[in-house]
Protein backbone atom coordinates (compact mmCIF):
# COMPACT_ATOMS: atom_id res chain seq x y z
CA UNK A 1 0.00 0.00 0.00
CA UNK A 2 2.80 2.45 0.91
CA UNK A 3 4.57 1.70 -2.37
CA UNK A 4 1.40 2.42 -4.37
CA UNK A 5 0.85 5.72 -2.55
CA UNK A 6 4.44 6.82 -3.26
CA UNK A 7 4.05 5.98 -6.96
CA UNK A 8 0.82 7.99 -7.08
CA UNK A 9 2.58 10.89 -5.36
CA UNK A 10 5.31 11.11 -7.99
CA UNK A 11 2.81 10.82 -10.88
CA UNK A 12 0.80 13.69 -9.41
CA UNK A 13 4.00 15.70 -8.82
CA UNK A 14 5.09 15.45 -12.46
CA UNK A 15 1.58 16.26 -13.73
CA UNK A 16 1.15 19.32 -11.53
CA UNK A 17 4.58 20.80 -12.15
CA UNK A 18 4.12 20.37 -15.90
CA UNK A 19 0.83 22.28 -15.72
CA UNK A 20 1.76 24.93 -13.14
CA UNK A 21 2.91 27.58 -15.60
CA UNK A 22 -0.70 28.02 -16.68
CA UNK A 23 -2.23 28.40 -13.22
CA UNK A 24 0.40 30.03 -11.04
CA UNK A 25 2.97 28.62 -8.70
CA UNK A 26 0.51 27.56 -5.99
CA UNK A 27 -3.02 26.25 -5.40
CA UNK A 28 -5.40 24.74 -7.99
CA UNK A 29 -3.65 23.73 -11.22
CA UNK A 30 -6.80 23.23 -13.27
CA UNK A 31 -6.10 19.53 -13.90
CA UNK A 32 -7.56 18.08 -10.66
CA UNK A 33 -4.28 18.61 -8.80
CA UNK A 34 -3.08 21.30 -6.42
CA UNK A 35 0.31 22.65 -5.36
CA UNK A 36 1.02 23.49 -1.72
CA UNK A 37 0.70 25.95 -0.23
CA UNK A 38 -2.90 26.24 -1.35
CA UNK A 39 -2.89 29.83 -0.10
CA UNK A 40 0.60 31.29 -0.18
CA UNK A 41 -0.27 34.02 2.30
CA UNK A 42 -0.33 34.58 6.03
CA UNK A 43 -3.28 32.44 7.15
CA UNK A 44 -1.66 31.60 10.47
CA UNK A 45 -3.06 29.11 13.00
CA UNK A 46 -5.88 28.03 10.69
CA UNK A 47 -9.02 26.23 11.80
CA UNK A 48 -11.47 24.81 9.26
CA UNK A 49 -14.81 23.02 9.45
CA UNK A 50 -17.22 21.54 6.93
CA UNK A 51 -20.88 22.51 7.05
CA UNK A 52 -22.92 20.66 4.44
CA UNK A 53 -21.03 20.95 1.16
CA UNK A 54 -19.01 24.03 2.08
CA UNK A 55 -15.91 24.67 4.15
CA UNK A 56 -15.19 27.59 6.46
CA UNK A 57 -11.85 28.84 7.72
CA UNK A 58 -10.63 31.35 10.28
CA UNK A 59 -7.10 32.18 11.41
CA UNK A 60 -5.23 34.23 13.99
CA UNK A 61 -5.04 37.95 13.17
CA UNK A 62 -3.38 39.30 16.33
CA UNK A 63 -3.57 43.14 16.40
CA UNK A 64 -5.13 43.48 12.94
CA UNK A 65 -8.86 44.34 12.90
CA UNK A 66 -10.49 42.09 12.59
CA UNK A 67 -10.86 38.37 12.08
CA UNK A 68 -12.27 37.33 8.70
CA UNK A 69 -13.99 34.11 7.65
CA UNK A 70 -13.19 32.35 4.39
CA UNK A 71 -15.34 29.93 2.38
CA UNK A 72 -14.49 27.15 -0.08
CA UNK A 73 -16.53 24.65 -2.04
CA UNK A 74 -13.64 22.36 -3.00
CA UNK A 75 -11.19 22.79 -0.06
CA UNK A 76 -8.55 24.39 -2.32
CA UNK A 77 -10.05 27.62 -3.71
CA UNK A 78 -10.98 30.16 -1.04
CA UNK A 79 -12.69 33.55 -0.85
CA UNK A 80 -13.35 35.92 2.06
CA UNK A 81 -17.06 36.12 2.87
CA UNK A 82 -17.34 37.91 6.21
CA UNK A 83 -15.78 39.58 9.21
CA UNK A 84 -16.26 38.20 12.70
CA UNK A 85 -15.40 41.39 14.59
CA UNK A 86 -14.24 44.89 13.65
CA UNK A 87 -12.53 46.04 16.82
CA UNK A 88 -11.45 45.01 20.31
CA UNK A 89 -12.90 47.53 22.74
CA UNK A 90 -9.98 47.99 25.09
CA UNK A 91 -7.95 51.24 25.30
CA UNK A 92 -4.67 49.54 24.36
CA UNK A 93 -6.06 48.72 20.90
CA UNK A 94 -6.76 52.42 20.37
CA UNK A 95 -3.21 53.40 21.32
CA UNK A 96 -1.04 50.86 19.40
CA UNK A 97 -0.12 49.01 22.60
CA UNK A 98 -1.10 45.56 21.41
CA UNK A 99 1.36 44.63 18.69
CA UNK A 100 1.50 40.79 18.93
CA UNK A 101 -1.60 40.89 21.13
CA UNK A 102 -5.13 40.51 19.83
CA UNK A 103 -6.55 37.24 18.51
CA UNK A 104 -4.25 34.25 18.88
CA UNK A 105 -5.09 30.83 17.40
CA UNK A 106 -8.91 30.59 17.15
CA UNK A 107 -11.37 27.72 16.75
CA UNK A 108 -14.58 27.50 14.74
CA UNK A 109 -17.33 24.92 15.28
CA UNK A 110 -20.97 24.34 14.28
CA UNK A 111 -23.41 23.36 17.02
CA UNK A 112 -27.08 23.89 17.84
CA UNK A 113 -27.78 25.55 14.47
CA UNK A 114 -25.06 28.15 14.99
CA UNK A 115 -21.44 28.76 14.11
CA UNK A 116 -19.21 29.40 17.12
CA UNK A 117 -15.80 31.07 17.27
CA UNK A 118 -13.53 31.12 20.31
CA UNK A 119 -10.17 32.82 20.69
CA UNK A 120 -7.92 34.22 23.38
CA UNK A 121 -6.07 37.50 23.52
CA UNK A 122 -2.94 37.18 25.57
CA UNK A 123 -3.78 40.22 27.70
CA UNK A 124 -7.57 40.30 28.02
CA UNK A 125 -8.88 36.74 28.12
CA UNK A 126 -11.13 34.19 26.43
CA UNK A 127 -13.70 35.46 23.91
CA UNK A 128 -16.69 33.87 22.15
CA UNK A 129 -19.00 34.94 19.35
CA UNK A 130 -21.67 33.09 17.34
CA UNK A 131 -23.74 33.52 14.20
CA UNK A 132 -26.52 31.74 12.33
CA UNK A 133 -24.75 32.38 9.02
CA UNK A 134 -20.99 32.41 8.48
CA UNK A 135 -21.24 35.73 6.61
CA UNK A 136 -22.68 37.22 9.81
CA UNK A 137 -23.82 39.20 11.56
CA UNK A 138 -21.76 37.77 14.41
CA UNK A 139 -22.83 38.45 17.98
CA UNK A 140 -20.84 41.02 19.99
CA UNK A 141 -17.72 39.49 21.48
CA UNK A 142 -18.42 37.92 24.88
CA UNK A 143 -15.59 37.83 27.41
CA UNK A 144 -16.08 34.31 28.74
CA UNK A 145 -13.06 34.46 31.05
CA UNK A 146 -11.16 37.57 32.12
CA UNK A 147 -7.66 36.14 32.38
CA UNK A 148 -4.17 36.75 31.04
CA UNK A 149 -1.94 34.35 29.15
CA UNK A 150 -4.37 31.70 28.00
CA UNK A 151 -4.05 30.70 24.37
CA UNK A 152 -5.55 28.55 21.59
CA UNK A 153 -9.00 27.55 22.92
CA UNK A 154 -11.32 25.00 21.32
CA UNK A 155 -14.94 24.19 22.30
CA UNK A 156 -16.37 20.68 22.12
CA UNK A 157 -19.96 19.51 22.61
CA UNK A 158 -20.19 15.80 23.44
CA UNK A 159 -22.92 13.42 22.29
CA UNK A 160 -24.86 13.96 25.53
CA UNK A 161 -24.80 17.75 25.10
CA UNK A 162 -22.11 18.37 27.73
CA UNK A 163 -19.79 21.15 26.59
CA UNK A 164 -16.05 21.37 27.18
CA UNK A 165 -13.31 23.82 26.37
CA UNK A 166 -9.66 22.92 25.83
CA UNK A 167 -6.78 25.40 25.75
CA UNK A 168 -3.09 25.86 26.45
CA UNK A 169 -1.15 28.50 28.37
CA UNK A 170 1.26 31.17 27.18
CA UNK A 171 4.65 29.58 26.71
CA UNK A 172 2.91 26.65 25.06
CA UNK A 173 1.44 24.19 27.48
CA UNK A 174 0.09 22.36 29.28
CA UNK A 175 -3.19 21.32 27.61
CA UNK A 176 -6.12 21.94 29.97
CA UNK A 177 -9.78 20.90 29.57
CA UNK A 178 -12.71 22.58 31.36
CA UNK A 179 -16.37 21.75 31.59
CA UNK A 180 -18.43 24.50 29.97
CA UNK A 181 -22.10 25.49 30.04
CA UNK A 182 -24.12 24.16 27.12
CA UNK A 183 -24.68 27.70 25.82
CA UNK A 184 -20.92 28.20 25.60
CA UNK A 185 -20.85 31.26 27.83
CA UNK A 186 -19.38 29.99 31.13
CA UNK A 187 -16.62 27.67 32.29
CA UNK A 188 -17.89 25.39 35.06
CA UNK A 189 -14.67 24.30 36.73
CA UNK A 190 -10.99 25.16 37.04
CA UNK A 191 -10.05 22.59 34.43
CA UNK A 192 -7.84 19.52 34.39
CA UNK A 193 -4.39 19.22 32.83
CA UNK A 194 -4.53 16.32 30.37
CA UNK A 195 -1.17 16.64 28.63
CA UNK A 196 2.20 18.29 29.03
CA UNK A 197 4.65 18.24 26.13
CA UNK A 198 7.33 20.23 24.30
CA UNK A 199 5.69 23.53 23.27
CA UNK A 200 2.25 21.88 23.24
CA UNK A 201 -0.44 24.28 21.99
CA UNK A 202 -3.10 24.77 19.30
CA UNK A 203 -5.69 22.48 20.92
CA UNK A 204 -8.36 21.01 18.63
CA UNK A 205 -10.82 18.40 19.98
CA UNK A 206 -12.64 15.76 17.91
CA UNK A 207 -14.56 12.52 18.53
CA UNK A 208 -14.69 9.46 16.27
CA UNK A 209 -15.59 5.82 16.99
CA UNK A 210 -15.95 6.67 20.69
CA UNK A 211 -12.38 7.96 20.88
CA UNK A 212 -11.64 11.53 21.93
CA UNK A 213 -8.82 13.03 19.88
CA UNK A 214 -6.80 16.10 20.73
CA UNK A 215 -4.81 17.41 17.79
CA UNK A 216 -1.90 19.65 18.86
CA UNK A 217 1.23 21.12 17.31
CA UNK A 218 4.42 20.64 19.29
CA UNK A 219 8.02 21.78 19.06
CA UNK A 220 7.53 25.40 18.03
CA UNK A 221 6.39 27.36 14.97
CA UNK A 222 9.26 26.74 12.57
CA UNK A 223 10.71 23.47 13.85
CA UNK A 224 7.76 21.53 15.15
CA UNK A 225 5.53 18.58 14.28
CA UNK A 226 1.91 17.45 14.64
CA UNK A 227 0.87 15.25 17.54
CA UNK A 228 -2.41 13.37 18.05
CA UNK A 229 -3.62 12.35 21.51
CA UNK A 230 -6.26 9.63 21.85
CA UNK A 231 -8.41 8.45 24.77
CA UNK A 232 -11.74 6.84 25.61
CA UNK A 233 -12.28 9.55 28.24
CA UNK A 234 -12.09 13.25 27.52
CA UNK A 235 -9.98 13.76 30.63
CA UNK A 236 -7.58 10.97 29.66
CA UNK A 237 -5.26 9.27 30.13
CA UNK A 238 -4.21 9.90 26.52
CA UNK A 239 -2.09 7.85 24.18
CA UNK A 240 0.25 9.88 21.96
CA UNK A 241 1.39 9.58 18.36
CA UNK A 242 3.40 11.96 16.14
CA UNK A 243 1.62 11.96 12.76
CA UNK A 244 3.32 14.66 10.67
CA UNK A 245 6.87 16.02 10.54
CA UNK A 246 9.25 17.82 8.18
CA UNK A 247 11.22 14.63 7.55
CA UNK A 248 13.04 14.68 4.22
CA UNK A 249 10.96 17.59 2.85
CA UNK A 250 11.61 21.32 2.89
CA UNK A 251 8.30 22.07 4.64
CA UNK A 252 9.37 23.28 8.07
CA UNK A 253 7.12 23.08 11.11
CA UNK A 254 4.15 21.33 9.46
CA UNK A 255 1.55 21.62 12.20
CA UNK A 256 -1.25 23.67 13.82
CA UNK A 257 -4.37 23.04 11.85
CA UNK A 258 -7.59 21.15 11.36
CA UNK A 259 -8.90 17.68 10.58
CA UNK A 260 -11.75 17.88 8.04
CA UNK A 261 -13.86 15.26 6.27
CA UNK A 262 -15.77 15.41 2.98
CA UNK A 263 -19.36 14.25 2.38
CA UNK A 264 -18.09 11.13 0.60
CA UNK A 265 -15.82 10.07 3.45
CA UNK A 266 -12.39 11.42 2.50
CA UNK A 267 -10.27 12.96 5.24
CA UNK A 268 -7.86 15.89 5.00
CA UNK A 269 -5.58 17.91 7.25
CA UNK A 270 -4.89 21.64 7.00
CA UNK A 271 -1.78 23.15 8.55
CA UNK A 272 0.55 26.08 8.22
CA UNK A 273 4.20 26.41 7.24
CA UNK A 274 6.43 29.18 8.54
CA UNK A 275 7.54 31.06 5.41
CA UNK A 276 9.68 33.90 6.72
CA UNK A 277 8.57 37.42 5.85
CA UNK A 278 5.47 36.08 4.07
CA UNK A 279 4.16 34.71 7.35
CA UNK A 280 2.58 31.32 7.93
CA UNK A 281 1.05 29.88 4.78
CA UNK A 282 -1.75 27.34 4.33
CA UNK A 283 -1.14 23.72 3.26
CA UNK A 284 -3.53 20.82 2.64
CA UNK A 285 -2.54 17.21 3.28
CA UNK A 286 -4.27 13.92 2.44
CA UNK A 287 -5.27 12.01 5.55
CA UNK A 288 -6.31 8.40 6.17
CA UNK A 289 -7.34 6.36 9.19
CA UNK A 290 -5.53 3.21 10.26
CA UNK A 291 -6.28 1.37 13.49
CA UNK A 292 -8.23 4.45 14.66
CA UNK A 293 -5.19 6.70 14.25
CA UNK A 294 -4.92 9.42 11.58
CA UNK A 295 -2.19 8.98 8.97
CA UNK A 296 -1.28 12.34 7.41
CA UNK A 297 0.77 13.08 4.29
CA UNK A 298 3.18 10.52 2.85
CA UNK A 299 5.87 8.64 4.76
CA UNK A 300 8.64 9.36 2.24
CA UNK A 301 11.56 8.49 4.53
CA UNK A 302 9.73 5.37 5.82
CA UNK A 303 10.12 6.09 9.53
CA UNK A 304 6.45 5.63 10.35
CA UNK A 305 5.61 9.37 10.46
CA UNK A 306 3.92 11.23 7.61
CA UNK A 307 5.59 14.07 5.72
CA UNK A 308 3.83 16.91 3.88
CA UNK A 309 3.20 16.60 0.14
CA UNK A 310 4.11 19.31 -2.35
CA UNK A 311 1.37 18.36 -4.80
CA UNK A 312 -1.62 16.03 -4.69
CA UNK A 313 -4.93 15.24 -6.27
CA UNK A 314 -7.68 17.62 -5.28
CA UNK A 315 -10.33 16.34 -2.86
CA UNK A 316 -12.95 14.25 -4.63
CA UNK A 317 -15.76 16.74 -4.18
CA UNK A 318 -17.38 16.43 -7.61
CA UNK A 319 -18.16 19.31 -9.92
CA UNK A 320 -16.01 22.08 -11.36
CA UNK A 321 -15.10 25.14 -9.34
CA UNK A 322 -13.50 28.44 -10.35
CA UNK A 323 -9.82 28.90 -9.60
CA UNK A 324 -9.67 31.77 -7.13
CA UNK A 325 -7.76 33.13 -4.16
CA UNK A 326 -8.82 35.48 -1.35
CA UNK A 327 -9.57 38.98 -2.59
CA UNK A 328 -6.84 41.59 -3.00
CA UNK A 329 -7.65 44.22 -5.69
CA UNK A 330 -9.94 47.11 -4.81
CA UNK A 331 -11.43 49.92 -6.92
CA UNK A 332 -13.00 51.56 -3.82
CA UNK A 333 -16.28 51.99 -5.71
CA UNK A 334 -18.64 50.21 -3.30
CA UNK A 335 -20.28 51.32 -0.05
CA UNK A 336 -18.38 48.77 2.02
CA UNK A 337 -14.67 48.40 2.48
CA UNK A 338 -13.32 45.22 0.89
CA UNK A 339 -13.16 42.31 3.32
CA UNK A 340 -9.46 41.79 2.58
CA UNK A 341 -8.59 45.06 4.37
CA UNK A 342 -7.67 45.03 8.05
CA UNK A 343 -6.89 48.08 10.16
CA UNK A 344 -3.69 48.20 12.19
CA UNK A 345 -5.35 48.33 15.64
CA UNK A 346 -8.80 49.89 16.15
CA UNK A 347 -9.95 52.32 13.44
CA UNK A 348 -11.48 55.76 13.96
CA UNK A 349 -14.55 55.43 11.76
CA UNK A 350 -15.08 59.18 11.44
CA UNK A 351 -11.67 59.50 9.79
CA UNK A 352 -12.10 57.30 6.75
CA UNK A 353 -14.70 57.35 4.00
CA UNK A 354 -15.77 55.73 0.75
CA UNK A 355 -18.38 58.44 0.08
CA UNK A 356 -16.60 61.78 0.59
CA UNK A 357 -15.00 61.35 -2.84
CA UNK A 358 -17.01 58.87 -4.86
CA UNK A 359 -14.92 55.95 -6.12
CA UNK A 360 -12.05 56.80 -3.79
CA UNK A 361 -10.96 55.79 -0.29
CA UNK A 362 -10.31 58.90 1.80
CA UNK A 363 -8.02 58.63 4.83
CA UNK A 364 -8.08 61.64 7.14
CA UNK A 365 -4.89 62.31 9.07
CA UNK A 366 -4.48 62.24 12.82
CA UNK A 367 -1.32 63.37 14.57
CA UNK A 368 1.29 60.61 14.89
CA UNK A 369 5.06 60.35 15.22
CA UNK A 370 5.41 57.59 12.61
CA UNK A 371 3.48 54.93 10.72
CA UNK A 372 3.64 52.45 13.61
CA UNK A 373 1.58 54.91 15.68
CA UNK A 374 -0.60 56.19 12.85
CA UNK A 375 -4.37 55.86 13.14
CA UNK A 376 -6.35 54.27 10.32
CA UNK A 377 -3.47 52.53 8.62
CA UNK A 378 -5.18 50.04 6.35
CA UNK A 379 -3.43 46.74 5.61
CA UNK A 380 -3.81 43.51 3.70
CA UNK A 381 -1.85 40.29 3.48
CA UNK A 382 0.98 39.80 0.99
CA UNK A 383 -0.03 37.19 -1.59
CA UNK A 384 2.68 34.90 -2.94
CA UNK A 385 6.45 35.22 -3.17
CA UNK A 386 6.57 37.76 -5.99
CA UNK A 387 4.20 40.46 -7.11
CA UNK A 388 3.52 44.07 -7.94
CA UNK A 389 1.18 46.55 -6.25
CA UNK A 390 0.07 49.79 -7.92
CA UNK A 391 -2.01 52.55 -6.31
CA UNK A 392 -3.20 56.00 -7.36
CA UNK A 393 -3.32 58.81 -4.78
CA UNK A 394 -4.86 62.31 -4.85
CA UNK A 395 -2.92 64.82 -2.69
CA UNK A 396 -5.11 67.91 -3.18
CA UNK A 397 -6.29 67.97 0.44
CA UNK A 398 -2.98 67.28 2.16
CA UNK A 399 -1.74 69.95 4.59
CA UNK A 400 1.62 70.81 6.10
CA UNK A 401 3.06 68.05 8.28
CA UNK A 402 1.06 65.33 6.58
CA UNK A 403 2.43 62.13 5.06
CA UNK A 404 0.41 59.61 3.03
CA UNK A 405 1.17 56.70 0.74
CA UNK A 406 2.01 53.02 0.46
CA UNK A 407 4.02 50.93 2.90
CA UNK A 408 5.48 47.48 3.50
CA UNK A 409 5.21 47.04 7.25
CA UNK A 410 5.58 44.48 10.01
CA UNK A 411 7.85 45.00 13.01
CA UNK A 412 9.73 47.43 10.81
CA UNK A 413 8.53 49.46 7.84
CA UNK A 414 9.53 50.84 4.46
CA UNK A 415 7.29 53.41 2.84
CA UNK A 416 6.78 55.56 -0.22
CA UNK A 417 4.49 58.55 -0.13
CA UNK A 418 3.90 62.24 -0.51
CA UNK A 419 4.61 64.68 2.28
CA UNK A 420 3.47 68.29 2.56
CA UNK A 421 6.18 70.50 4.05
CA UNK A 422 5.08 74.11 4.43
CA UNK A 423 2.90 73.87 1.34
CA UNK A 424 5.44 72.14 -0.90
CA UNK A 425 4.91 68.54 -1.97
CA UNK A 426 7.58 65.85 -2.02
CA UNK A 427 7.57 62.21 -3.01
CA UNK A 428 9.60 60.47 -0.32
CA UNK A 429 11.01 57.10 0.64
CA UNK A 430 11.66 56.25 4.27
CA UNK A 431 12.48 53.11 6.16
CA UNK A 432 13.38 52.31 9.69
CA UNK A 433 17.16 52.75 9.99
CA UNK A 434 17.39 53.76 6.30
CA UNK A 435 18.33 57.06 4.72
CA UNK A 436 15.30 59.06 3.62
CA UNK A 437 15.07 60.20 -0.01
CA UNK A 438 12.72 62.82 -1.43
CA UNK A 439 11.86 64.52 -4.73
CA UNK A 440 9.83 67.72 -5.06
CA UNK A 441 6.71 67.44 -7.25
CA UNK A 442 4.01 69.77 -8.58
CA UNK A 443 1.42 67.19 -9.65
CA UNK A 444 -1.62 66.60 -7.44
CA UNK A 445 -2.07 62.99 -8.54
CA UNK A 446 0.70 60.44 -8.11
CA UNK A 447 1.04 56.70 -8.68
CA UNK A 448 3.06 54.37 -6.45
CA UNK A 449 4.34 50.93 -7.27
CA UNK A 450 5.76 48.29 -4.94
CA UNK A 451 7.62 45.39 -6.51
CA UNK A 452 7.90 42.42 -4.17
CA UNK A 453 10.34 39.54 -4.38
CA UNK A 454 10.37 37.56 -1.16
CA UNK A 455 12.62 34.90 -2.68
CA UNK A 456 15.55 37.22 -3.44
CA UNK A 457 14.43 39.78 -0.81
CA UNK A 458 14.70 42.53 -3.38
CA UNK A 459 11.69 44.71 -2.73
CA UNK A 460 11.58 48.22 -4.18
CA UNK A 461 9.36 51.29 -4.54
CA UNK A 462 8.64 53.36 -7.65
CA UNK A 463 6.59 56.47 -8.41
CA UNK A 464 5.00 57.98 -11.51
CA UNK A 465 2.89 60.96 -12.55
CA UNK A 466 1.16 59.18 -15.45
CA UNK A 467 1.02 55.49 -14.44
CA UNK A 468 3.35 54.70 -17.35
CA UNK A 469 6.82 56.00 -16.60
CA UNK A 470 7.91 54.88 -13.17
CA UNK A 471 11.08 56.01 -11.38
CA UNK A 472 12.75 54.03 -8.62
CA UNK A 473 13.23 55.62 -5.22
CA UNK A 474 15.05 54.33 -2.16
CA UNK A 475 17.15 51.15 -1.85
CA UNK A 476 16.11 47.52 -2.13
CA UNK A 477 14.77 46.45 1.24
CA UNK A 478 14.00 43.27 3.13
CA UNK A 479 10.50 42.52 4.32
CA UNK A 480 10.32 40.90 7.75
CA UNK A 481 8.17 38.66 9.89
CA UNK A 482 7.16 40.42 13.09
CA UNK A 483 4.67 40.37 15.95
CA UNK A 484 3.68 36.81 14.90
CA UNK A 485 2.49 38.04 11.49
CA UNK A 486 3.88 38.25 8.01
CA UNK A 487 4.73 41.55 6.38
CA UNK A 488 1.73 43.59 5.22
CA UNK A 489 0.99 46.03 2.41
CA UNK A 490 -0.48 49.20 3.89
CA UNK A 491 -2.15 52.47 2.90
CA UNK A 492 -1.49 55.28 5.37
CA UNK A 493 -2.19 58.94 6.11
CA UNK A 494 -1.01 60.77 9.22
CA UNK A 495 0.30 64.18 10.26
CA UNK A 496 3.47 64.74 12.26
CA UNK A 497 2.42 68.23 13.43
CA UNK A 498 -1.31 68.16 14.21
CA UNK A 499 -4.60 66.55 13.28
CA UNK A 500 -5.72 67.48 9.77
CA UNK A 501 -5.45 66.88 6.05
CA UNK A 502 -6.54 63.90 4.00
CA UNK A 503 -5.38 61.72 1.12
CA UNK A 504 -7.54 59.80 -1.33
CA UNK A 505 -6.79 56.48 -3.03
CA UNK A 506 -8.48 55.62 -6.34
CA UNK A 507 -7.48 51.98 -6.73
CA UNK A 508 -5.30 49.19 -5.39
CA UNK A 509 -4.13 46.71 -8.04
CA UNK A 510 -2.16 43.64 -7.04
CA UNK A 511 -0.65 41.12 -9.48
CA UNK A 512 1.17 38.16 -7.97
CA UNK A 513 2.42 34.66 -8.74
CA UNK A 514 -0.72 32.71 -7.86
CA UNK A 515 -4.37 32.47 -8.95
CA UNK A 516 -6.67 35.49 -8.81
Amino acid sequence: MKKNILVLYFIVLISALTYSQKRGSWADQGNETYINPIINADYSDPDIIRFGNKYYMICSEFHYMGMTIQESEDMVNWKIIGRIYNRLDFPAYDAFKRYAGGSWAPAIRYHDNKFWVYFCTINEGLFMTSASNPEGPWSPLLLVKDIEKWEDPCPFWDDDGQAYLGHSVHGAGPIIIHKMSADGTKLLNEGKTVYTGPVAEGTKIYKRNNYYYISIPEGGVSEGWQTILRSRNIYGPYEKRVVLEKGSTTINGPHQGAIVDTPNGEWWFYHFQSAGALGRVLHLQPMFWYDDWPVIGIDIDRNGIGEPVSVWKKPNIGGHFPIIAPQSDDEFNTKELGLQWQWNHNPIDSHWSLTDKKGWLVLKAKKAANIMEAYNTLTQKVMGNTGEVTVQMDVNNMISGQKAGLSSMSKTYNSIGVKNHKGKLYVFFEGKDKKQEEVIITHKTVYFKLKLDYIQQKNHFFYSMDNKNFKAIGPDFNAEFGYWKGSRIALFSYNELSDGGSAAFNFFHYNYDGPK
